[in-house]
């Protein structure tokens, strides 16, 4: 029985000591423990209000993380997005290049078509003036 007393009671003092280390540093907190013994109520209050503020640090960074990759996910549809009408525009573009270089093309024929009518068309009047006279 009376271990389970001192059990108690340690555990108590334990208790008592977290919370008087609530609102000490860390440096504090990790010289006192390492001053301590390990085992010792101090040495216990010390490791478990550090492994209490640890816990709470990775539930923060935890939750931070979750956001970021939230954040991710959403700039990544994002991107998939852009990239897609990217490539809808880039596919147009080639489309409107090629009917541009066919109009070209029909527009070089009908140009020398033109230089070859108006080339008949001198020589035509040529001899219609040179047969007059």
């Amino acid at each position: 029985m009376t271990t389970t007393t001192e059990n108690a009671k340690g555990l108590d003092r334990v208790h008592a000591l977290v919370q008087l280390l609530r609102s000490r540093s860390y440096e504090e907190i990790r010289q006192r423990m390492y001053d301590n013994p390990p085992g010792s109520p101090w040495w216990s209050a010390c490791k478990t209000e550090l492994d209490t503020r640890n816990g709470e640090q990775m539930a923060a960074a935890l939750l931070a993380t979750s956001r970021v990759l939230e954040k991710m996910r959403s700039s990544t549809e994002h991107f998939e997005q852009l990239s897609e009408t990217l490539n809808r525009t880039t596919v147009e573009l080639n489309d409107m290049v090629k009917d541009t270089k066919l109009s070209g093309r029909r527009l070089e024929i009908a140009t020398y078509v033109l230089i070859g009518v108006t080339v008949v068309q001198l020589f035509y009047m040529t001899f219609q003036f040179f047969g007059k006279h």
